[in-house]
Parts: C-alpha cells; sequence; structure tokens
C-alpha cells in the first residue's frame, strides 16, 4: 500500500530520468550504508542484492543451491530497514521478481512499493540457470508489472541481461530493451556493456533512460564519460559492497600477518559516527 511518502519520493524519482545530464546512483546493502551514500550528496540510492546477500554469508546470482538464496522476505527486511532511514529515492534491486510468473513479478512490485521504494528493476534473467526468460514471457512479465504499478510514480526498471550471455548481442539487447519499454518500462538496465562505442550506441537506439552499471568486469569506470556517451542513470550494483569487503580481507591479513592496524588510519571516528547516525531518525 504507497504512503504519502513513497509517492512523493517516487515522482522525485522519475523526475531525475528527465532531467537534463543524467545521475549517478550508488547502491546500499544495509541502513547503515545507505544513510552514508545518501549523506554524500546523491540524489538517488539504490539496493544491490549483491551486497545484501555478502552481508549475510550467502553466495549472489545463480545460486545453484536454492536454500543458499536470499529469499524475497528477508530482502524487503532488509529493504525496509533503508527506506526507513533514507528520506530520498530509493530504487530497489529486485531480482527477477522472485518467481517466474507474471503475477509472481507484480506482487513483488506490490511489496515494493509497499516497502517504500521508489523505484524497482526486474530481470530477465533465469535464476539458478545460464539462460534468460524466453522474450515474450519476459515482455509479458513487465506489462503485469505495469499493470501492477497503476497510478503510482514508481520507476520500473527492465534489466536485460544479454551481455552477460557468452554470445551476448547487441541487436538482440537493444530489441529486448525496446520491447520492454513499449511493454510499460519507465528504463531499462543492460549490465555487461564493455566500452563507451557500444554504450553510446545503447543510448542512442533504445527508446528510453537507459542505466549503465559501473564497477562490473570490464566495464567503464569514468562516470563523466559514460553521461556525456547519452545515459540517463548509472549505478555500482555491488561495488562499493566488494570492496567494503576486499577491505576487511586485507585488514584482517594484515593484522595476521604483521600484528599492525595501519588499515585502521583512515577509519571514521567513533564519535562522528555516533552523530551521523543520531541524525538519521531525527
Amino acid at each position: 500500500m504507497a504512503d504519502d511518502r513513497q509517492r512523493t519520493t517516487a515522482a522525485a524519482f522519475k523526475a531525475l530520468h528527465a532531467a537534463p545530464g543524467g545521475f549517478v546512483m550508488p547502491n546500499a546493502w544495509d541502513a547503515g550504508s545507505a544513510f552514508i551514500l545518501a549523506q554524500a550528496g546523491f540524489k538517488a540510492i539504490a539496493t544491490t542484492s549483491a551486497g545484501v546477500a555478502f552481508s549475510l554469508g550467502r553466495p549472489d546470482y545463480a545460486v545453484p543451491d536454492s536454500r543458499l538464496a536470499v529469499g524475497r522476505e528477508e530482502m524487503f527486511d532488509r529493504i525496509r530497514q533503508i527506506t526507513d532511514l533514507v528520506d530520498g529515492p530509493v530504487n530497489g534491486d529486485l531480482e527477477a521478481g522472485y518467481g517466474d510468473a507474471p503475477e509472481t513479478v507484480a506482487e513483488t512490485i506490490r511489496l515494493a512499493i509497499g516497502a517504500g521504494l521508489a523505484g524497482g528493476n526486474i530481470e530477465d534473467a533465469k535464476p539458478r540457470s545460464a539462460g534468460l526468460y524466453e522474450e515474450d514471457l519476459a515482455v509479458e512479465r513487465i506489462a503485469t508489472a505495469r499493470e501492477a504499478i497503476g497510478d503510482n510514480p514508481f520507476v520500473l526498471t527492465a534489466r536485460t541481461d544479454v551481455f552477460l550471455l557468452p554470445d551476448g548481442d547487441l541487436g538482440a539487447c537493444v530489441r529486448r530493451a525496446n520491447r520492454y519499454l513499449e511493454a510499460g518500462a519507465d528504463c531499462v538496465f543492460t549490465p555487461g556493456a564493455r566500452d563507451l562505442e557500444t554504450i553510446a550506441t545503447l543510448a542512442r537506439e533504445i527508446h528510453g533512460p537507459l542505466n549503465i552499471v559501473m564497477g562490473l568486469g570490464a566495464a567503464p569506470s569514468d562516470a563523466t564519460a559514460i553521461l556525456a556517451a547519452g545515459v540517463q542513470r548509472i549505478s555500482l550494483g555491488g561495488t562499493f559492497a566488494r570492496a567494503a569487503l576486499a577491505f576487511i580481507r586485507r585488514g584482517a591479513e594484515e593484522l595476521r600477518d604483521r600484528g599492525t592496524i595501519d588499515f585502521a588510519a583512515g577509519q571514521i571516528p567513533q564519535g562522528e559516527l555516533n552523530a551521523l547516525f543520531g541524525t538519521a531518525r531525527a
């Protein structure tokens, strides 16, 4: 059930998708990381299923053992912790909608709106599989999600993982993206684009706002250049979460091998964090 706050943040998020110059939207995995990213001045933030999974000691993406996957209820518990703390728009990583059937995707969208999200991504990659949903079914899943949104300003992003396949094809990516937009998506997300030339072609040939992820594989890592290529939205997926975990591992190895904590030199002071988070629910 939408409330006034959700509608306000969703409307602001939708406006960002039409604003000149585009925007950068980093991804958080818990309330603390979300609040720090929001305080840094970003106009919107997103969740990351990878970051949430890793924080729970679970693997992410195409998990072969369903018992290890983060379920929808568990993911929404974390999402609500983030939306409760952050004032601005939050976009949800809703993976493949937590079910194959279009109606299951629609229910996930209704839950997302009820959880206070301003928008959310729905993927066309089959969970625990190496392929994509058959194209007509993938389109139907987006169309049903749009019906579930109704007149809410919630931003529906359709993610196509064509480029993450071994034989990823530019033409197939563009075709799927435009069909998703015709079915009701507000934005499309095409992870796996590896160079600025490909990104510029996508921005030119896809008939709606385009999201490109930074920090994934060999993707370009200059936000200014990516936006200049015609991209409207940049996300970072699990990049911050992976970098934070890498920092912990390096620090642990230093402590184990040298007995020192030089890694702690750049930590945020306790008092500063207390003051920062003390304003979070003021």
